[in-house]
């Protein structure tokens, strides 16, 4: 098992300069600079982006629909890692309702057990297949309220890793601690991010 080494990529503005601000959670197997590649359809030009990068291109080894003990230590040293990155954009005097956070497969599960344990509001969340993480979920590590964040969450139906009744068990959670939350299933959908989500993610940002 391993924790993961701090590793942040940034692109965009400097903190200091940007007012805004994009973390960006890559998923198993990909890298920070795969997924910091989605610049190019969003509309995040005067953002600073930033992109954790995982210690062996994994977050956690196994399934996140496995129990929580067996992708530990390595799932709570990411946790941590994408907390030190928010904490870094909090730092910069950046407030956490323009922090936006996105991921992708495992990414888009860590952000969603990132965003749900600390929850506030962000800027939005962008959720591409995935969800909240373990066999079966505690709901007391969840704390905090949403107050009002755009939430958008995707999965194929049905998709190899993440299934559809996770992503409603999400939904479900992240609405009752005061999330907005747009849910897209799409049929027979592979692995992948389609255009349409992209465009949704930046109905979001347009609102920001």
């Amino acid at each position: 098992m391993y924790t993961h080494e701090k590793k942040i990529i940034t692109r965009g503005k400097p903190l200091e300069q940007a007012g805004k601000a994009l973390i960006m959670v890559h998923g198993r197997g990909a890298t920070a600079e795969s997924i910091l590649s989605l610049k190019d359809y969003l509309d995040v030009a005067d953002f600073t982006l930033l992109a954790p990068q995982a210690t062996n291109h994994s977050w956690y080894p196994y399934s996140f629909m496995a129990p929580a003990a067996q992708n530990q230590p390595a799932l709570g040293s990411a946790l941590e890692l994408l907390h030190e990155t928010v904490q870094q954009v909090l730092d910069s005097g950046i407030s956490s309702k323009n922090i936006y956070l996105l991921g992708f497969s495992q990414g888009a599960c860590l952000t969603s057990e990132y965003a749900t344990r600390h929850a506030q509001r962000y800027g939005g969340l962008f959720l591409f297949t995935g969800g909240l993480i373990g066999q079966q979920l505690d709901t007391s590590n969840y704390q905090g309220t949403f107050d009002g964040t755009p939430v958008l969450i995707t999965t194929g139906d049905p998709d190899p890793h993440v299934p559809v009744s996770r992503v409603e068990e999400t939904v479900n959670i992240m609405e009752e601690m005061g999330a907005v939350v747009k849910k897209k299933i799409y049929k027979g959908r592979p692995h992948t991010i389609l255009q349409e989500e992209l465009d949704l993610a930046n109905a979001i940002l347009a609102k920001g």
